[in-house]
């Protein structure tokens, strides 16, 4: 692992950030991660949030078009209501805030005390939970759906609603909106190794795969002998397209889990996009790489959320985040 000790991980993670992204402000000591120019005037604020080893996601989406503000905690780890009360604060213009909560207990519990305190602090708060992942109904870390690719979705395009001015309660309904417009299917082909252990933290024997894994290393649907680019394109697809049944054209999210290369992450797209043509469901625009990741998990995961005229313009409007940008 190429790092100094597993205490200082995130320390020296968020100090190489601020010296690489000056368009920020880092706060190493606290944990906090704020766009430069905070508090926005006349804006409405996003903030989220959650373990770190997920990179880009959270502190790689704070920017212009996207989030105010994000609070990395430990590896895999919720970070604690000081945090985000702290990142409220800093953002806050008058206008609200929107936190943005992928549904692990920690992050859930953590984020409502921290809206409790906030609150009581005279901001004005609410709170969207991102639950998309249909591989299982509850897991170790979770009371219901895990909160995992559509969480990219949620924060770009609330983030750009919010840039342009909307009301707290329009980004809120709108953030709602996609969270139920979108879904996701993740798949490991290795164990993540965390700082701490130094090993894997579970066990998948070579030439085996778990088909439905968590972005922590949770258990998945089932494990099966390795398959073709092709073969986990019909069955991460097909379940994603299961439950969320579009009636219209899809974003598409291919995503690595942080130890996969492009090379296949462009060829498992090539057999999505091949499955989304044979089911008739249109593309209108596809998003390849690494952005909500477990350390260094190989792997992938398929979001697919479905988007209106207005969605998809909100979706090509500008952002400029360390982990996500182009327009302007």
């Amino acid at each position: 692992m190429l790092i100094n000790v597993p205490e200082t991980v995130v320390a020296d993670a968020l100090r190489g950030m601020a010296a690489a992204h000056p368009e920020l402000t880092v706060d190493v000591e606290r944990r906090v991660v704020v766009r430069g120019d905070a508090p926005v005037a006349g804006k409405v604020a996003l903030v989220s949030g959650g373990g770190s080893g997920h990179e880009p996601l959270h502190c790689g989406f704070v920017g212009p078009g996207m989030l105010d503000a994000a609070c990395p905690g430990e590896v895999f780890t919720s970070p604690v209501p000081d945090q985000m009360v702290r990142a409220a604060a800093a953002v806050d213009s008058g206008e609200g805030v929107l936190f943005v909560v992928k549904n692990y207990t920690g992050d859930v519990l953590n984020f409502r005390m921290a809206q409790e305190l906030a609150e009581d602090e005279g901001v004005r708060l609410a709170t969207v939970l991102v639950d998309d992942d249909v591989a299982v109904a509850d897991s170790l870390y979770t009371a219901g759906r895990r909160g995992t690719g559509a969480t990219l979705f949620v924060e770009k395009l609330a983030g750009a609603a919010a840039e342009a001015g909307a009301p707290l309660e329009r980004v809120e309904s709108l953030a709602r909106q996609v969270n139920e417009s979108s879904r996701s299917f993740g798949v490991a082909l290795s164990a993540c190794s965390t700082p701490a252990k130094g090993g894997p933290t579970f066990d998948l024997p070579p030439g085996e795969l778990e088909l439905g894994i968590g972005i922590h290393g949770e258990p998945g649907r089932e494990r099966r002998p390795m398959m073709t680019s092709g073969e986990i394109a019909d069955f991460a697809v097909g379940a994603v397209l299961e439950d969320l049944r579009p009636t219209g054209p899809v974003i598409a999210l291919v995503n690595g889990m942080g130890g996969t290369p492009l090379l296949e992450l462009y060829g498992f797209n090539a057999e999505v996009q091949r499955v989304l043509s044979e089911r008739g469901v249109p593309v209108v625009r596809t998003l390849v790489g690494n952005y909500v990741t477990s350390l260094d998990m190989a792997g992938c995961s398929v979001t697919l959320c479905q988007v209106d005229e207005e969605l998809l313009r909100l979706w090509d409007a500008p952002v400029q985040t360390p982990g996500l940008r182009w327009g302007r």
